[in-house]
């Protein structure tokens, strides 16, 4: 597993993050299991969420016992300071470690929720109160949608987060005002030493019907041909972090592609993969 500087942190990071929302609503066992795959492929960073479900109480024994050896992200989706301050403490007991190395404003997108987050008595304050008491080391700041680049390049503006986390696919920069704004986020993170985090990277399009076997909440790219291509467009982006899938049974799949990484996919490759898939936007 190749590794990069994650931002100006100082850690060697796994350039695939295991994307722990893979394990909202499963098994204690199937979560041990996933976790062991990751970490067999050389994932050293994990991320999760409290709102991901059963996540955070499912990686805690694991933790318990390894926390030296992975960077660990969690995220809060409380607005306000004291709310926020909860949640963290709510989610280092289920970890099961008194730290994190990386706590994130979760889906930090709409404005309203954006000015009270980031202003007077909201969760930055909490995040900021936390790294001073060494509750958390970095603090970042994530989001979904159109408006998610634009709205971090945003955040870059009002404070000095460490860290962002946002879509990045071949068909969502087909969109050209998110190819700009990204584009734009991307040159400001390069600058200030901001890591980049990518989700989404396995879109095929938004689910007409989501089967029960399938925990995504957009219908995966499911062959390991085509899922290649997609991860390793990511790959082709120095610096850059595939955060993995949200399912379980996925996850060796696209590890499995990520070791192959050998070189970023030509346009053509990808054009073809879209109209071969009948890929289109998660988001419009």
């Amino acid at each position: 597993m190749d590794k990069a500087p994650f931002g100006s942190t100082g850690h060697l990071s796994s350039r695939a993050i295991f994307g722990a929302a893979a394990l909202a609503s499963v098994t204690q066992a199937r979560a041990d299991r996933a976790i062991d795959t990751a970490v067999s492929y050389g994932v050293n960073h994990f991320d999760t969420a409290a709102s991901y479900g059963d996540s955070e109480t499912l990686l805690g024994p694991w933790l318990q016992r390894n926390r030296a050896e992975v960077f660990l992200a969690t995220k809060t989706g409380e607005r306000r300071r004291d709310a926020a301050r909860d949640e963290l403490h709510r989610s280092l007991e289920r970890l099961r470690t008194d730290h994190v190395d990386l706590w994130q404003l979760h889906n930090l997108v709409d404005e309203h929720e954006w000015e009270i987050a980031l202003g007077p008595g909201g969760a930055l304050e909490a995040a900021v109160a936390a790294r001073d008491e060494g509750l958390v080391r970095f603090i970042g700041v994530t989001g979904h949608g159109v408006e998610v680049a634009a709205r971090h390049a945003a955040s870059l503006e009002r404070f000095e987060f460490d860290a962002v986390l946002l879509p990045y696919s071949y068909v969502m920069m087909q969109n050209p005002q998110y190819a700009t704004d990204f584009e734009a986020l991307a040159a400001i993170c390069e600058e200030r030493g901001v890591a980049v985090q990518t989700i989404k990277a396995i879109t095929r399009r938004p689910w007409e019907q989501r089967p029960a076997d399938r925990a995504t909440w957009y219908q995966p790219l499911e062959d390991p041909h085509a899922i290649g291509l997609a991860v390793h467009l990511v790959f082709g982006r120095d610096g850059f972090f595939l955060n993995t899938v949200g399912d379980v049974e996925l996850l060796p799949r696209v590890l499995d592609e990520v070791s192959r990484y050998e070189k970023r996919p030509s346009d053509v490759e990808m054009q073809r993969l879209v109209r071969d898939e009948e890929m289109s936007p998660l988001f419009v």
